[in-house]
């Protein structure tokens, strides 16, 4: 019989885990265990992504029929199935999974190498359960924030540059656009990493964002865009027709308070800015009250950038700002979409603050970079069991291998606090005494017990960009 439930989370899993209910001590009754990025490439996480999670796996229940299918698929795939495990499930909790889920808030920022999530089993009969989701749930922590947190960071490089070569950074917002949607791995992916950068931008086309943001955080628009040339419908005029297909974009699209992006290295970059836009066109450009965005798209990032911009300033000029950078004039600025990653934004941005251009002139497009070169291991994410309860009493769990001292994981029941001066750390639960636990409950046997507008989760990672403290981690679990 073929599952009716649109997603069956029995099967949503690593094989070797439906084994893993024949595997614990006899008389464990409650597993407990947590998720931590425990490295990797970044000193901080924002953690995002979990209330996506919560409402479209958890909130509805598995059924019979869930059940009959996982028992077909995994025993025929050579492994034994905890039928009677799943049946008292949907016997005792109308299928229901019978777990709590603790999580610091999400857009905190918070250092590596500390506690985002805690889950422990609610019922004694289903120890078994903690590990079983830890692949769903995992995938499901560590995607949306590690593309974040890229976003994060993204905007830090960006504002640094601002605050050095630019008269204010009103304009950040919309200074890194997602690019990403065609190069994720699905539609969903492009959903929730896309939703990631939204935390800290609003500036995308991956359109399925839009809709994640709208659907589980409440955000009536989170993001924005503008329309937009490609190289077929540039090229499609024939190469002889190039100005009359960018007078096109600019009569379509152009207006008042209005900015429409026009790729131009169809043919010749440097044709279309010298004689096309700077001469040709030059005229409408600076009449249509708007802005026009010009894209190179190819060639090395950090030298057509500059070259774009400066002769953009040769024919359309420019003015200084106060800090003796050089700044467009309003009616055109430069988009960069193509080989960006954080490593060519900081070098276009070096390159250009070396060159006395401000980092007023350019926005930035990342896709491949923002919303698939990410995995596991970029911030080494992991969720290990830390305490059982075996006969009644809790003890704790862990792992040390001398091979990889970095993959030692924590012991106990944790928390999650923060000092008087900001520094988060991760403690023993019995040690938290009057502190506040960051560990928040959010998921209770089927019910979502706590949830984020966008706005609340936004403002937590901007002020997590100005907590000069938050670099501090503190493991004293260890």
């Amino acid at each position: 019989m073929t599952s009716t439930t649109k997603k069956n989370i029995i099967l949503n899993v690593d094989s070797y885990k439906t084994s893993h209910y024949l595997q614990y001590p006899p008389n464990t009754t409650q597993v407990s265990s947590y998720i931590e990025a425990r490295g990797g490439k970044f000193k901080q996480a924002v953690f995002f992504g979990l209330q996506m999670f919560i409402k479209d796996y958890l909130s509805q229940p598995i059924t019979s029929d869930d059940i009959d299918e996982a028992k077909i698929v995994i025993e025929a795939h050579g492994l034994p199935f905890n039928e009677a495990g799943w049946r008292y499930i949907v016997d005792t909790y109308d299928g229901y999974l019978p777990i709590e889920i603790q999580a610091i808030p999400e857009g905190t920022v918070i250092p590596v190498q500390n506690a985002m999530v805690q889950v422990t089993n609610t019922d004694p009969e289903c120890a078994w359960l903690t590990s079983y989701i830890e692949t769903a749930l995992l995938r499901a922590i560590w995607y949306p924030t590690t593309v974040a947190t890229v976003s994060w960071n993204g905007r830090q490089i960006i504002q640094r540059y601002l605050e050095e070569t630019a008269d204010n950074s009103d304009g950040i917002d919309f200074k890194l656009h997602d690019f990403g949607a065609r190069g994720a791995s699905s539609e969903e992916a492009a959903a929730i990493g896309g939703a990631a950068h939204l935390v800290n931008f609003m500036g995308t086309d991956t359109l399925s964002a839009i809709v994640a943001t709208r659907r589980y955080y409440d955000a009536d628009m989170a993001g924005f865009s503008i329309p937009a040339a490609e190289h077929s419908t540039i090229t499609s005029w024939g190469k002889d027709k190039e100005k009359e297909a960018y007078e096109n974009m600019l009569e379509q699209f152009s207006g008042e308070g209005k900015l429409v992006a026009v790729v131009s290295d169809s043919y010749d970059l440097w044709n279309a800015i010298d004689n096309i836009w700077g001469d040709e066109l030059k005229t409408k450009v600076e009449a249509t009250g708007g802005t026009l965005v010009v894209r190179p798209d190819s060639g090395d990032p950090v030298a057509i950038v500059c070259e774009t911009i400066e002769r953009l300033m040769n024919k359309f000029g420019y003015t200084k700002n106060t800090k003796g950078y050089t700044v467009l004039p309003d009616c055109i600025r430069v988009i960069q979409g193509d080989g960006i990653s954080l490593k060519s934004i900081e070098a276009i941005l070096a390159a250009m603050k070396k060159r006395k251009q401000s980092a007023d002139n350019i926005a930035f497009g990342m896709g491949g970079e923002l919303l698939q070169k990410v995995n596991r291991d970029t911030m080494k994410f992991a969720m290990k069991a830390s305490a059982v309860k075996v006969n009644g009493n809790w003890r704790d769990v862990f792992k040390d291998p001398i091979t990889d001292r970095g993959k030692r994981s924590k012991k106990g029941r944790l928390a999650v606090v923060k000092s008087a001066t900001g520094v988060i750390s991760t403690i023993r639960e019995d040690n938290l005494g009057q502190q506040e636990n960051l560990l928040v409950p959010v998921f209770k046997d089927g019910w979502l017990l706590k949830t984020y507008d966008f706005d609340e989760v936004k403002a937590r990672a901007a002020e997590g960009a100005s907590n000069t403290v938050i670099n501090a981690v503190v493991d004293a679990c260890a």
